[in-house]
């Protein structure tokens, strides 16, 4: 009889043990590169992502957090999920110019109104074409900032003042610069606040947000409204492909889900930093320009050039840049 109840005993336990086995749930441990600093709106939103994440998989996804550039710098952090240096990274596709030659065309000075709206159609693009560009990596989610504005020292009355002026700018807004006459200087946001104080630069373009963050607001005196030709600056957020696949379908499907909801969030984030950007420059006294109609059309024909150089540059590449460009004006209408 003793030797029954012992026995039972350890089939018990051993059951016991079998079916906590069962239940202890896999984790997934990622690390998540963000070039922007920790107190930056934009990598507030996005770790709030990764907090929806681990709550929404009951703690399967853990995502450690590494903002300010800690774990790899801006530039270098494509390639780094793709190596598997880092498991997610968000940045700029600029900051690797050639790399992703169709998604230029997101960057294009076509009249964004506002950062929800340049994000929103920044994601419907990348789904619809599902470029090659990006066939080395598990894309997650875009995000891209509202339109540049032109900050100035100077008044400008009309777009032939631009000609006149020197102004910061890099990538593709040098070329809008170029395009209006201007003289473009290449230069980091954080030498820009130095180079508007000393008269090194008579302005600089820049989404309006950057006046804050930057405090740029505090050395220029006009702000002139080129929503009209308002560019944006695309950003990523993606996973190398190895760390994604191995994610069961389950946890997949809540990480593609939650992406899909950060579309608008990050796009909202985008438009506070802008209304935080205007508030702290009107704060300030700065005096607000716009132009009318005809000053409009004149910067609208100005960049031409632009969108000719860009479509000849796909095409020679064998990809779409037409018809892309094409759909990006119509997703604005």
């Amino acid at each position: 009889m003793k030797k029954a109840t012992i026995l039972l005993s350890l089939v018990l336990i051993l059951f016991i043990s079998c079916n906590n086995e069962t239940d202890k749930k896999e984790t997934y441990d990622f690390n998540y590169a963000v070039f922007f600093p920790a107190t930056h709106l934009q990598a507030q939103t996005a770790e709030a992502w990764a907090q929806e994440l681990e709550e929404r998989s009951d703690g399967q996804i853990k995502i450690t957090f590494f903002p300010g550039g800690t774990l790899t710098k801006a530039a270098q952090t494509y390639e780094a999920v793709v190596s598997g240096v880092a498991d997610i990274g968000m940045s700029v596709f600029a900051y690797s110019k050639g790399r992703f030659p169709l998604l230029e065309g997101l960057d294009l000075p076509v009249g964004y109104p506002d950062g929800t709206t340049a994000t929103r159609i920044a994601n419907e693009m990348v789904k619809k074409y599902k470029p090659e560009e990006l066939s080395d990596v598990h894309v997650l989610y875009l995000h891209a900032h509202g339109p540049g504005i032109l900050a100035s020292k100077k008044s400008v009355t009309g777009p032939s003042d631009i000609a006149s002026m020197k102004i910061r700018a890099t990538g593709l807004s040098a070329s809008i610069v170029s395009a209006l006459g201007g003289t473009p200087l290449s230069m980091s946001q954080g030498d820009t606040y130095e180079a508007l104080q000393k008269g090194v630069v008579d302005a600089t373009l820049c989404p309006i947000e950057t006046l804050k963050g930057w405090k740029q607001g505090e050395v220029i005196d006009y702000v002139i409204d080129t929503k009209s030709i308002g560019y944006t600056t695309t950003m990523f957020v993606i996973m190398n492909k190895a760390k994604w696949n191995s994610l069961p379908d389950n946890l997949q499907t809540i990480m593609s889900e939650v992406s899909d909801e950060w579309i608008l969030k990050q796009g909202e984030a985008w438009d506070e930093s802008d209304r935080q950007g205007e508030a702290f420059v009107k704060e300030l006294g700065k005096t607000f320009i716009s132009f009318d109609d005809a000053d409009n059309s004149q910067l609208v024909s100005a960049m031409k050039p632009i969108f000719e150089e860009y479509v000849k540059a796909t095409k020679e590449k064998g990809l779409p840049g037409d018809q892309f460009l094409s759909d990006i004006r119509e997703l604005l209408k």
